[in-house]
């Protein structure tokens, strides 16, 4: 183990990498009562820190090695690392892809390996490129550069905690790793623990794709089946060999986190730094604030690296949906009320002045009516208190907050047709955005008027899109004209629209 302070001292990784800036996070520090540091690594050349072990590991090669090349496997970060050293070192790199790798990541390879790399796609998984990288490693006799479970990489990735303790010589709590393979969190806490050994070291890692977690607490490595794929960065079977005996000796403790968790992370990194994390760059970050909670740490210093920032684009959507849910601010409830006019504007007027995120309502059955709400929350004790009110008033409620089904699905399929709901129109709104606008409709509307359709999705504007059925007598047509125009709101009848008749009607 005393080797690993000597490679981490003397590590190439310099000519490539920067010394990432070590940033106090003022927002998520005044929310947590904590002082929580970000190591930014998200802004290596490549995003993430995974050049850094790349580039020691090949620094190392020999010059008749580095004349033969290097092959890795790699559908991330680590793909681009090597390309990077490639590039730099003037050596030919062979890369193996999974045929499933998003084209994004494929052109990245490409754009920091330029002419100095091959890319060769084969098989569905990372085990498939994994095993024929093997085989052409022996084929053309390369030199194999492991993701993790290498000394120079593991070593490269060390540098990482000496900078930490070089940029913040005062006294730290712990320190937060994401860990996949181990890699990181190996180098980090071979480093640390020899100079500073009064220092955590917490690993981080999420609830279905926890290998290391495993291994240590079984003292064998474990192979898992299957891993979730939302933290594709750490998405590994089975811990490195290395990796697992370097984080048994070092490491305090692993903590695991869901995908909620990791989603309000990267919502807490882009409120202090504007910049948006992917999954497992931001698991240090939930790591550190569950371990915060859980031991009611006050006035301490927890830094946490924040280790890549390759997010595919079309996830943003899904981790705005979860955010909220993730930091227990939103409630997600299923509520029963009864089907006649104005049982729908008392539950608003329970639900007092919370802001609404969602609201999914259909009519279905003449005696009862299912409202699926999403209302903002200060903590889960308030979901609590909000539960017993509506029940208080007969109105039978259901928390489906941690309702993963609910969550995923449920939320996007409320609605169907609606053959009862007699001279029913439709009318799509632009709500302003701020309390009182849904009570101000309900008021202004006949109150012998029954909605029998509702869906709002609070979308960060400042206007709340929502559609409307109500069913409005012929005799009340001009009531109806109205009441829309002296509402102030803008709106479209879409009672003809044909998605309308197709699946609403």
């Amino acid at each position: 183990m005393q080797n690993y302070l000597k490679r981490i001292l003397t590590a190439r990784v310099y000519d490539v990498a920067i010394e990432s800036p070590l940033e106090y996070a003022s927002s998520l520090s005044a929310r947590t009562g904590n002082k929580i540091l970000f190591k930014r690594e998200d802004m290596q050349p490549v995003f993430s820190f995974k050049l850094r072990g790349a580039y020691n590991k090949m620094a190392q090669l020999s010059p008749e090695q580095l004349k033969r090349g290097v092959i890795t496997a790699s559908a991330g970060n680590h793909a681009q690392g090597v390309a990077l050293s490639a590039n730099k070192m003037g050596c030919k790199a062979i890369i193996v892809m999974p045929t499933t790798t998003p084209q994004v990541k494929i052109d990245a390879v490409k754009h920091f390996g330029q002419r100095a790399v091959e890319i060769v796609l084969h098989g569905s998984s990372y085990s498939d490129a994994y095993t024929h990288s093997l085989a052409l490693e022996k084929q053309h006799g390369l030199t194999f550069v492991h993701p993790f479970d290498d000394p120079d990489v593991i070593a490269g990735q060390g540098t990482i905690g000496m900078e930490i303790l070089r940029q913040h010589q005062a006294p730290i709590h712990a320190i937060f790793c994401a860990i996949g393979g181990g890699g990181l969190i190996s180098g980090v806490a071979a480093y640390v623990k020899q100079v500073r050994p009064d220092i955590k070291v917490i690993g981080v890692q999420t609830s279905d794709s926890d290998a290391m977690a495993r291994s240590l607490k079984s003292r064998k490595r474990v192979t898992l089946n299957d891993v979730g794929l939302f933290s594709d960065g750490t998405a590994v079977k089975l811990a490195g060999e290395e990796t697992f005996r370097v984080c048994k000796h070092y490491v305090d403790e692993v903590i695991l986190v869901d995908t909620d968790a990791v989603c309000a992370a990267i919502k807490d990194v882009f409120q202090d730094t504007r910049s948006i994390l992917e999954p497992a760059g931001a698991l240090a970050i939930a790591g550190a604030k569950l371990y915060a909670k859980r031991e009611k740490l006050k006035g301490e210093t927890l830094v946490t690296v924040c280790s890549g920032a390759n997010m595919n684009f079309d996830r943003l959507r899904f981790v705005a949906e979860r955010a909220e849910i993730g930091e227990k601010r939103e409630a997600i409830l299923a509520v029963t009320i009864p089907e006649t006019p104005g049982s729908f504007r008392q539950f608003c007027a329970l639900l007092g002045n919370r802001n609404i995120t969602e609201f999914n309502y259909r009519y279905a059955d003449p005696k009862a009516a299912q409202v699926f709400v999403g209302v903002q929350v200060k903590d889960p004790s308030e979901t609590a208190r909000l539960v017993a009110t509506l029940e208080k008033h007969k109105l039978s409620t259901l928390d489906l907050t941690d309702n993963e089904m609910a969550k995923l699905h449920l939320r996007h399929l409320v609605g169907g047709r609606a053959p009862e709901a007699k001279d029913e129109i439709m009318f799509r709104f632009e709500f302003p955005e701020r309390p009182g606008a849904l009570m101000n409709f309900l008021n202004s509307m006949n109150h012998t008027w029954n909605i029998s359709l509702f869906h709002y999705r609070n979308h960060g504007a400042d206007y709340g899109r929502v559609l409307v059925g109500m069913q409005v007598p012929q005799k009340d047509k001009k009531a109806l004209k109205t009441f829309l125009d002296t509402l102030g709101y803008p709106y479209w009848d879409e009672s003809n629209n044909p998605a309308y008749k197709l699946f609403l009607g």
